[in-house]
């Protein structure tokens, strides 16, 4: 049964990854990779420990993944507004601090992306009905927003972490 959920929970963040979408405007086609990968620590013929990314194969409650977004501009003319959005995998909770990007403005979402905000901004309605600050583990979308401008054949890449539940 352990088994069969970890299966499901690796198949959702998959999909998840292919929901991932980016939108250019004004010029320029913009080409997606997705790519899930976790840290192993592997020992060199010298004894030496080193942490290496591979691919995800099986994950338990507890595994960190790296989740990855290779973007680039396979047009000819310069892309620029880009903008790249990716979903929190189900059964997973977003590592705080792990999303990255050079040259991007990261924003949250934590409902569905209705509404973007500063991970320390982000707000969700309490048991009350009014507005409270939204734990980490209710973020739903991550929002890359590149800042300038991706000559043809260039590229960028944006990430996050999280931990499975």
């Amino acid at each position: 049964m352990k088994k069969l959920f970890l299966s499901a929970v690796l198949a959702l963040a998959g999909l998840c990854m292919g929901a991932a979408h980016a939108q250019a405007q004004r010029s320029g086609d913009i080409e997606l990779t997705n790519i899930a990968e976790m840290e192993v620590s592997v020992k060199t013929p010298d004894g030496k420990v080193e942490k290496k990314r591979q691919a995800v194969e099986k994950a338990i409650p507890g595994s960190e993944i790296i989740y990855t977004t290779t973007f680039r501009n396979v047009g000819k003319r310069v892309a620029n507004s880009i903008s790249i959005v990716n979903p929190v995998p189900a059964n997973t909770t977003l590592v705080g601090g792990s999303s990255y990007g050079e040259q991007t403005e990261i924003a949250f979402s934590a409902d569905g992306g209705k509404t973007w905000a500063s991970a320390d901004k982000v707000k969700v309605a309490g048991a009350d009905g009014k507005q409270r600050p939204a734990g980490i583990s209710e973020f739903t979308h991550i929002r890359w927003n590149y800042k300038g401008e991706l000559a043809p054949g260039k590229q960028g890449a944006v990430g996050f972490r999280v931990t499975v539940n």
